[in-house]
């Protein structure tokens, strides 16, 4: 009997793998710039629909909720319709859909709108970290997880940017309807441009086997361990750049909504920690570089939550380069320790991901009315501290019986 080859992995420096890994990166850009684009127009939703500050994050919080629970279905669905097929669709009613907030007439209709949004952006997340364990080379798999969460910092500076300049210099309905645009011709590309799996086997969706599949992940107390993590690191992030626009347009500094907008230029600076952390993960091992990633968010809150304006944004600059640094630690490890069931796994480190946006998001408008900013502070310190300590908790975690780390990446083309 003849054996079928299998397959080669995308290797580092062929054309494939950059292939894949734009598209994956237009993907990534066009979801987290479609999910964050609201975050510095909340100040300006209080006034143009008479909402509350803790009304106006339910623009952010309610995506995130969404987008948390059907996620863990989205890995399944991906198993059955195929990994490139689900995002690609995701994308285009990703367009259509901020397309229908730009033209949200009431409060009402905008939560609607941002609400099924959620629903769509499902596809993509879990599913592309599934594409990227099963495709990718694995001493890459860090690399290759680094510039996709490279492509979500770029997205949410991006949508968050333009959306504040635009609010100033015509409206934010203009800015939206730009990135709306955006969000289709990434759709586009990726069309063109992401190779078909060639380690994916289709599988019907059956509850039969997903309900036990959850449970069986869930029992691997690793990976219990990195759904909490991302819990609060999200969580305190997401809290952070919720209510620093109120606090930044507030006197003492009354900074205008574009100059406030281009503190998120900052996830630049994400980007870079995120490939760090990668780079540094596959020579050290994740174990030994996720609590400093950690710890360097701590860092930005404290300089953050200083009165100088230039602490603040220096705290701002710091903050997305731990937080981006240790999403791209923990969300490759998931991969790594989830030896079957890669999508459902994924699935469930993202449902608990965006669960902290929107629980601790919107926790953060009642501190936020009550506090103001030492309120916020508050709440995200102590979710960091915790966070502190289950990145030590990881660290004396037992190793699988493969290695978590791989030898030194191929040399960069």
């Amino acid at each position: 009997m003849t054996l079928k080859p299998v397959a080669a992995t995308l290797e580092r420096g062929t054309p494939a793998f950059r292939r894949a890994n734009w598209a994956l990166f237009l993907a990534a850009f066009s979801m987290f710039g479609s999910l964050y684009s609201v975050q510095p127009l909340l100040p300006i939703f209080v006034t143009e629909y008479g909402v509350r500050a803790d009304e106006s994050s339910l623009a952010l919080s309610l995506t995130s909720a969404v987008l948390g629970i059907f996620m863990v279905f989205a890995g399944a669905l991906s198993d059955a319709a195929g990994r490139k097929r689900l995002m690609v669709a995701s994308l285009w009613l990703t367009a259509a859909l901020n397309f229908a907030v730009m033209l949200a007439p009431t409060w009402t209709t905008l939560l609607v709108a941002r609400t099924l949004l959620g629903l769509v952006l499902c596809g993509v997340p879990s599913v592309a970290m599934a594409y990227i364990a099963e495709e990718m080379d694995p001493r890459s798999l860090s690399f290759a997880m680094g510039l996709y969460i490279g492509g979500t910092a770029i997205g949410g500076m991006v949508g968050r940017v333009l959306l504040g300049v635009m609010a100033d210099v015509a409206s934010w309905r203009t800015g939206m309807g730009l990135f709306a645009a955006l969000v289709l011709l990434s759709a586009v590309a990726m069309q063109r441009l992401l190779p078909e799996s060639r380690h994916f086997v289709a599988q019907r969706f059956a509850a039969s086997r997903f309900l036990p599949g959850l449970g069986q992940l869930f029992r691997d107390t690793g990976l219990r361990w990195l759904y909490v993590e991302a819990f609060l690191l999200m969580g305190s992030f997401v809290t952070v750049f919720n209510y620093i626009g109120f606090r930044l347009s507030a006197a003492p500094y009354s900074l205008s909504h574009t100059l406030i907008s281009l503190l998120f230029l900052s996830y630049v600076v994400g980007t870079a920690g995120s490939s760090a952390a990668g780079a540094l993960a596959d020579r050290m091992g994740r174990r030994n570089v996720l609590w400093w990633m950690v710890l360097i968010m701590v860092v930005g809150l404290a300089l953050i939550s200083m009165r100088p304006l230039a602490a603040v944004v220096a705290g701002a600059i710091v903050l997305p380069f731990g937080f981006f640094g240790s999403h791209t630690i923990t969300s490759s490890w998931v991969g790594r320790r989830a030896l079957g069931a890669r999508a459902q796994a994924s699935s469930l480190y993202l449902l608990f991901y965006y669960m902290g946006a929107s629980f601790i998001g919107t926790a953060g408008g009642w501190f936020w009315i009550r506090q103001a900013w030492p309120g916020v502070a508050l709440l995200v310190g102590a979710s960091l501290l915790l966070a502190l300590a289950v990145a030590i908790r990881l660290f004396f975690l037992p190793p699988l019986p493969i290695p978590e780390t791989h030898a030194s990446p191929v040399p960069a083309p």
